[in-house]
């Protein structure tokens, strides 16, 4: 039988220990095609590329893994590779391991994320995996046994057509993690602040820093909750962004 094609990216560039570790896991479990951003492309959300030309290069960073970096963004990556670069439609789009958490509000800026948001929209079964460490060092072993696992189960199992998964581990061993828990995104958000600094030329800049708010810290349901208790979160995830429950309030207008 054919093996099923799994398509990996990320936005962390495709030189990163991260992606590394999940192509070392997903070639074990089918045939493996990497189309990754040339250099990191953190928290460009769903962006693609419109007004410059988009190259890819065939690079060897994978012994045995057709590999390319790609100029563009982590949808231009799954764009490119599902409707020009590969031979037929992969049979799941994984992404990450991402250096840092996506979990709650941070789905909305990750650029690991909209690249499985962008699967699903091709209804491709797709996966975001993160790991709460930014350090380049992060010791990546118990997020790949895990991965490994969410992959079998996807292959085995599939996910609905439109929606992928938004996966994080914490950054904890083997034996201190606790479980798998499938949940919902917290609601919070970051209180943005800006670091203004001075460059040698003597010309203002600012650095972007803040403080993640937790708005409902007292539910036990969320993603941020398990996390912080040693569970691994899952969250399904689609693109459809309607507000449901305010579509009575504004029916009731006079326009």
């Amino acid at each position: 039988m054919t093996k099923p094609l799994i398509l990996v990216t990320n936005d962390d560039g495709v030189s990163a220990p991260g992606i590394r570790a999940l192509v070392e896991v997903a070639q074990k479990l089918g045939e493996v095609v990497v189309v990754a951003p040339d250099q990191a492309r953190s928290g460009m959300g769903h962006a693609i590329t419109l007004e410059n030309t988009l190259r890819r290069t065939s690079i060897n960073y994978f012994e045995g893994i057709e590999a390319y970096s790609c100029s563009g963004t982590p949808v231009d990556c799954v764009k490119l590779a599902v409707n020009v670069f590969l031979d037929r439609k992969p049979d799941l789009i994984i992404s990450g391991i991402n250096h840092g958490s996506n979990a709650s509000v941070n789905v909305i800026y990750s650029g690991t994320m909209s690249a499985a948001v962008e699967g699903a929209m091709e209804k491709i079964p797709s996966l975001g995996f993160s790991l709460l460490d930014h350090s380049i060092d992060a010791n990546f072993e118990t997020a790949k046994k895990y991965a490994a696992k969410i992959i079998k189960e996807t292959l085995k199992r599939s996910i609905p057509d439109g929606i992928c998964l938004n996966v994080n581990f914490p950054k904890r061993g083997e034996n201190e993690i606790v479980g798998i828990k499938i949940c919902r995104q917290c609601h919070g958000n970051w209180t943005e602040e800006f670091d203004v600094r001075i460059d040698p030329s003597g010309k203002e800049y600012y650095w972007l820093t803040g403080v993640f708010i937790n708005y409902e810290p007292e539910a036990t349901d969320t993603d941020i909750w398990a996390l912080d208790n040693n569970y691994i979160s899952i969250v399904p995830v689609h693109c459809d962004m309607t507000a449901y429950s305010a579509l009575e309030k504004l029916n009731n207008w006079t326009l």
